[in-house]
């Protein structure tokens, strides 16, 4: 039965064995010549004739792409076989579509093989047509040879079949109903083979809603742009694109539809078993009308967009499964109602009730494209924003540079950082490269760059920005950049990105543009930390104060020198400081409250350590009078008055406490009776006597006694009130007698009654308040004693009278300013006094010690005084 053959190309060898040299020679040659190089080296390489070809070598697009492995696969019974690609001309990646006619050989009849190949092929030139944001785009034209059929397009990840197979595969127990608390899943689930080229690939929810709703605008275009009816939108048909964004394709089976009346149905072919599957539309995904009716219209696109929905949050099955029977189908068809009503659960809520119309058997209750758009589901931010930028090329740079300033900027924190690299930085990259629309490009880069990890700035946005930071740049871009370096320097943890970055900042002092040299003192506040000393001062330093004298009259470049001088002084030595700093700062002209603000702070600096010089004599004769006028500055607000109050109060202190250590140490030099003379007033006996507190218009007069108590308390005790207090030690009881009798010649006998203290309130001069000028005082008895016999009073104009009348003197009563009240026991004490009385006494002797005593008592201003009648 087997048959002993030579094995393959055996009979050939031994033909070629047979020639002779020269016809080996030219039998080569030709060889040679009529195989393409990269089948002549793959054929060298492995060793042996018989290694087939790849199925593209023969095929003119190889001469344009350099083609990669196989990546995904689309398309009618997944036909397309797509591959990573890249363009030679210009390196710009894509992907290739490769369709290999032997596949529909198997068909038996060959004249499908042709029917399968035209519908591939025209759909290709109908999507070359179809220019939308939405649809596929196509780069490179259909390509055929004998064996293949080859077109190019943007980079594409995947189909959206094969992301639902892999999420189908992978799907464990019941998926029609709400997800399951995993108590019914088996312990041990079966081992399943997943398809060639699932692929694994984890949507995020704003991936869902941008994904469906760029899908509804590609129908808006098909339908009321192209009159067409897709007839096939199924997961084949939709490709999810390398920047992450939907597209559709698979134009197969286009129906034109009447540009007058597009709702309107025609007629179409249902499917069926006796016509090839690569040949007819997606049973599963198909409008009921269509298979029941043998019509389609626009609403028959949005059944199938229902079916796509339901399958994309069913983990990749859809709700019908017909197996490519047509009678399995329609039973399955009658069930639809409850198989929607099962997986609505796992829908969003605001597309539950838009799922649920798409799904209808009635097409007019379908909601159409433009319908759709304007639901709850697609109202957000970031999908608004990735709507915009998907469509960037077609806008004029104002719409651009308004769109990245502000509308981007402002969606960035509501879309996921995945979508960030994957769709927003491809995007920006490529803008990076237009100086028109750069300044407003780099809002958006400098917020990714904040956010970004040190690995995603070195491998993505580094390579990007180090082109921008060469490239020319305008005056906006520019200011831009500077004001926001600190982000860039931040994240430069290589030496070598410094050196690029520091020398665009040091020559942006040296521009002639304003706008510049104040960014660039901006970026010198933000980046000082990172600048070390010796630039600082030997350039920086220089370059500020060239900036400011150029600006002296431009409040907001003094104000961002000012901003750069604090923060740079820790860094600074002192002598640059007194050299070049406070100069500066004097010759400042303080006219707007945010200017003066900035120069308080400044000093408040200088202030807070003597490291910087500041003195008190530059404190005295230049700050302070720079800034006291600024206190009636009626501009600042209560805040910034505030500020300035507490710089210029903590000079003054300072000022104070010098001053007052240098005048201490100056009096301390003084000879010893200048310097004493405050000491010895300060002890001196004059002050001996000053009651602690003086009453106003307060005098009390204590109750009178009798000669004979006093001489009885006299003697019992040994020592007098005038004896032992005024006029000296205690003596003999005959002494004390003789000096009663002395000092008060004038006492009667009246006078030893006793009395109750009176308190008497005299004004300080006639035309006091309350005073009762020419008329006494008025007398209260103790409350505490019975009804007495009002006495009168005797009143002395001054204390003078009264010292003169005790040493034996008589003076006129003519000073009225102050007056001083006697009872009539006072009066008699003038006439009793005796001159040992008035030669002894606790603080010295003679008529001195007793003037002093009573002249202590006194209040030369008008005081009240206290006089004790005894």
């Amino acid at each position: 039965m087997f048959v002993n053959t030579p094995p393959p190309g055996r009979q050939h060898f031994a033909r070629y064995d047979s020639l002779d040299e020269k016809a080996k020679s030219g039998l080569f040659s030709k060889i040679i010549d009529g195989m393409p190089a990269s089948t002549m080296f793959s054929k060298f390489k492995g060793g042996s004739a018989n290694i087939p070809q790849n199925p593209w070598d023969t095929n003119p697009i190889c001469q344009q792409f350099e083609i990669g492995k196989q990546s995904a696969s689309a398309g009618p019974e997944m036909v397309w076989k797509i591959h990573d690609a890249m363009k030679k001309s210009d390196g710009r990646e894509c992907s290739v579509f490769l369709f290999e006619k032997k596949i529909a050989e198997k068909l038996h009849k060959p004249r499908r093989k042709e029917t399968v190949t035209e519908l591939l092929r025209a759909s290709i030139k109908q999507l070359e047509r179809s220019r939308h944001p939405k649809m596929l785009t196509v780069i490179h034209p259909v390509e055929e040879c004998a064996d293949t059929l080859a077109f190019a397009t943007e980079p594409v990840y995947a189909s959206l079949a094969n992301i639902l197979a892999y999420q189908e595969v992978g799907t464990i127990g019941p998926v029609a109903g709400p997800p399951s608390t995993g108590a019914s899943q088996p312990s041990h689930p079966p081992i399943i083979t997943r398809p060639y080229h699932a692929k694994e690939y984890n949507f995020l929810d704003i991936e869902f809603k941008y994904g469906l709703l760029q899908l509804t605008e590609a129908l808006t275009y098909l339908h009321y742009t192209g009159h067409m009816i897709h007839r096939n939108i199924c997961p084949a048909s939709i490709f999810v694109t390398k920047k992450g964004t939907w597209k559709l394709g698979g134009l197969e089976y286009i129906e034109r539809v009447n540009e007058t009346d597009v709702a309107n149905s025609i007629t179409c072919q249902p499917w069926s078993s006796r016509i090839s599957k690569m040949a007819q539309p997606n049973l599963d995904f198909t409008a009921p009308e269509t298979q029941t009716q043998s019509t389609c219209s626009i609403m028959s696109d949005m059944f199938s967009m229902g079916m796509v929905i339901c399958a994309i949050f069913n983990r990749g099955r859809p709700l019908i499964q017909a197996n490519n029977s047509s009678s399995s189908y329609v039973k399955q068809l009658d069930t639809l109602e409850t198989a929607v009503h099962n997986i609505l659960p796992r829908i969003p809520v605001p597309l539950q009730e838009a799922t649920t119309r798409l799904l209808s058997k009635d097409p007019t209750a379908r909601p159409t494209s433009q319908l759709l758009q304007l639901i709850k589901y697609f109202i957000d931010p970031g999908v608004n924003a990735l709507k915009f930028l998907d469509v960037i090329n077609m806008k004029d740079p104002t719409q651009k540079a308004h769109f990245y300033k502000i509308t981007l900027r402002e969606a960035l924190p509501y879309i996921p950082r995945k979508l960030w690299w994957q769709h927003i930085w491809p995007s920006l990259s490529n803008e990076m490269k237009s100086a028109e629309v750069l300044a407003a490009v780099l809002q958006p880069v400098l917020a990714i760059v904040q956010d970004a990890t040190h690995q995603e700035y070195e491998t993505i946005i580094l390579p990007a920005l180090r082109g921008v930071l060469s490239a020319p740049k305008s005056i906006q871009a520019t200011v831009t950049l500077l004001e926001n370096l600190h982000i860039v320097l931040e994240k430069s943890v290589t030496e070598e990105m410094r050196l690029d970055i520091l020398p665009l900042l040091f020559t942006s002092f040296d521009s002639n543009t304003i706008q510049v040299q104040g960014a660039a003192l901006v970026a010198i506040a933000n980046v000082h930390e990172i600048i070390d000393e010796a630039s600082l001062r030997v350039t920086v330093l220089p370059k500020i104060k060239a900036v400011y004298e150029k600006n002296a009259l431009d409040s907001k470049i003094v104000g961002n020198v000012m901003t750069c001088i604090e923060r740079i002084l820790d860094k600074l030595d002192r002598q640059q400081v007194l050299d070049d700093i406070l100069p500066l700062l004097a010759d400042v002209r303080l006219t707007e409250p945010d200017l003066v603000l900035r120069i308080v702070n400044v000093y408040r600096k200088l202030l807070s350590d003597r490291k910087y010089g500041l003195s008190i004599q530059v404190m005295a004769t230049h700050i302070m009078p720079s800034l006291m006028p600024q206190t009636v500055n009626p501009a600042l607000n209560l805040e910034q008055y505030l500020v300035l109050h507490e710089v210029l109060q903590e000079m003054l202190d300072q000022i104070d406490r010098h001053q007052r250590n240098k005048l201490k140490l100056d009096n301390l030099s003084i000879p010893s009776p200048e310097r004493h003379r405050p000491l010895r007033h300060q002890y001196s006996q004059d002050n001996m006597h000053v009651p602690p507190f003086n009453i106003p218009n307060l005098r009390i007069d204590q109750r009178k006694t009798s000669s004979a108590e006093d001489m009885a308390r006299k003697n019992s005790t040994g020592s007098g009130m005038l004896g032992g207090w005024w006029f000296g030690s205690p003596s003999s009881p005959d002494s004390n007698f003789l000096r009663v009798a002395n000092a008060f010649p004038n006492r009667r006998l009246s006078d030893n009654t006793l009395m109750t203290p009176k308190i008497r309130i005299a004004p300080s001069c006639a035309s006091s308040p309350g005073g009762t000028p020419g008329g006494g005082l008025p007398t209260r008895r103790h409350s505490s004693i019975g009804p007495q016999e009002r006495r009168g009073s005797a009143i002395n104009l001054s204390p003078p009278t009264l010292a003169r009348s005790m040493i034996g003197g008589s003076m006129p009563n003519t000073s009225s300013s102050v007056p001083f009240l006697l009872t009539s026991s006072m009066q008699s004490i003038r006439s009793r006094r005796t001159s040992a009385c008035m030669s002894s006494g606790p603080f010295g002797s003679g008529s001195g010690s007793i003037l002093q005593q009573l002249g202590s008592g006194m209040n030369g201003n008008g005081g009240v005084y206290w006089i004790i009648d005894c």
